[in-house]
């Protein structure tokens, strides 16, 4: 074809295409946003208008400015991956530019007894969240700058069976163990409910089928869990003298054995009557290398490990994909209870909402959505009652509005909503949404790379930066701090 009449008909499409930018016309949608496009039997073709097309869509000025002097405040406390273990002199930052924590009532008091909890000498805390924290993340980073002002080592809670992957330790188990989750709608639910206070179990042979009219057949099965101390992240990670074993629900006879550097430490039976237990290993000179051999016909429910020091600060991270918040009211109340009872947190943080964002239609949701996660917060307190509980709400979020990256129009709601019903109800919140610069200001953090391309999880070097920042606020206000 000829070059002229190519480049001819480019000409005609272009024009034809920008032509029909004339009759394209923005349409509300139940978000409270609107989509340019072509109304055709109650469906949207999506088609921008000559005002979205022509738009510049960047942050204004003023705007980008605030976020990045928010950034750059902390930048100097946030040096590295590895970070020193001593305390940043926080003096030398602007205060005005961290977002604080709101507290219930009389903050005095709120933080009277937090500080009396931290300093306690043995202080549990327990860091629930969605895929926000999942792999430890924002926990690892929190644990250790608390780890480092008030003792303490280890990471806390680890799964046996692992869905993700996280750098606080080595757990290897053996190929046979089977995963079950309260929040994880993909797999089958125990019909015991019997998930502790992880919400997560693991186990070695599958449950019974309570259909199954015929015993099954059964055979001894060997099972194995390797620990070892993480290499590649803080060092008070690898500071674990105090090893939990958390099982219940044991049916049948199952055999236990404990080796540390190939060396029998333990050899025992795990307790019978079906009940919640933590077995406990002591090693004073610190883990190097345990291993947990089980033998038994049939898997008890395993809730976890904990890998921890035996004073100070010891922080579990119990990340839940895809989770709302929604889901404490659907346990068991016995083993969790029993749980609870033996790992008596001082502090639990609550950190949900990001799942709920794009699914929220109006105000209304909103409100039942803030009433139903509050009814499961306090499900969770029944068990701790002298728990100091503080509540992290969603980051900013956003998603393409003709062709523009905008936050969630009901996303600055919720978190109004979620910092009114969380004072109401005796807890502490934190706006992790405002402490990022407000709406739409997860653009900057994306065009820095502090956020991933699903707009919606932090990188590596974001999650460090919300961490600190986080932590910040409250160190200002546990040492008085203007």
């Amino acid at each position: 074809m000829h070059p002229l009449r190519i480049s001819l008909y480019v000409v005609i499409v272009l024009m034809t295409m920008l032509g029909l930018m004339y009759f394209s016309n923005p349409h509300p949608l139940e978000d409270g946003h609107s989509q340019d496009g072509f109304h055709f039997r109650n469906n949207i073709i999506k088609y921008p208008t000559y005002a979205t097309f022509f738009r510049d869509a960047s942050l204004s000025k003023e705007q980008k400015q605030a976020i990045e002097e928010i950034v750059h405040n902390i930048e100097d406390l946030v040096e590295s991956e590895i970070m020193p273990e001593e305390i940043p002199d926080y003096t030398k930052i602007d205060s005005t530019k961290i977002q604080r924590i709101s507290y219930p009532g009389s903050a005095g008091e709120f933080l009277t007894k937090l500080q009396a909890q931290l300093n306690s000498g043995n202080c549990h805390i327990i860091h629930y969240g969605d895929s926000q924290i999942e792999g430890d993340r924002m926990s690892a980073y929190i644990r250790n700058r608390l780890q480092s002002m008030y003792g303490g080592g280890g990471p806390g809670f680890i799964p046996i069976k692992q869905e993700y992957h996280q750098l606080s330790a080595e757990v290897t188990p053996s190929e046979n163990w089977i995963r079950y989750a309260a929040f994880d709608p993909t797999k089958p639910l125990l019909q015991n409910k019997n998930y502790g206070a992880y919400l997560s179990v693991s186990r070695f042979t599958a449950p019974d089928n309570p259909e199954d009219t015929i015993p099954p057949v059964r055979e001894i099965t060997r099972a194995t869990i390797d620990i070892r101390p993480s290499q590649r992240s803080y060092a008070k990670l690898r500071d674990i003298t105090a090893v939990g074993l958390h099982y219940g629900n044991v049916q049948h006879p199952v055999s236990v054995q404990v080796y540390h550097e190939g060396v029998l430490i333990k050899d025992s039976k795990l307790k019978k009557e079906g009940l919640y237990h933590n077995l406990e290993i002591s090693i004073p000179e610190g883990v190097k290398h345990l291993q947990f051999v089980f033998e038994g016909e049939v898997s008890p429910e395993f809730y976890g490990l904990t890998l921890t020091n035996k004073t100070g600060i010891s922080l579990d991270n119990v990340a839940m994909r895809g989770s709302s918040g929604t889901v404490f009211g659907r346990l068991d109340r016995e083993s969790f209870d029993g749980m609870y009872k033996n790992l008596d947190p001082k502090i639990i943080i609550f950190q949900y909402g990001g799942n709920t964002v794009p699914y929220l239609k109006d105000s209304l949701a909103v409100r039942n959505y803030v009433g139903y996660l509050k009814n499961h917060v306090n499900w969770v307190r029944r068990s701790a009652p002298e728990a100091s509980v503080l509540f992290i709400g969603p980051s900013d979020m956003a998603t393409m509005i003709n062709g523009e990256l905008k936050s969630y129009a009901l996303l600055p709601y919720l978190d109004e909503e979620l910092k009114k019903g969380c004072l109401e109800n005796n807890v502490a919140y934190w706006s992790l949404f405002n402490a990022m610069g407000g709406e739409n200001s997860l653009r900057y953090w994306f065009d820095q790379g502090l956020m991933g391309n699903d707009y919606v999880h932090f990188t590596p070097a974001g999650t460090r930066i919300v961490s600190e920042l986080f932590f910040t606020a409250l160190h200002m206000d546990l040492k008085n701090m203007k």
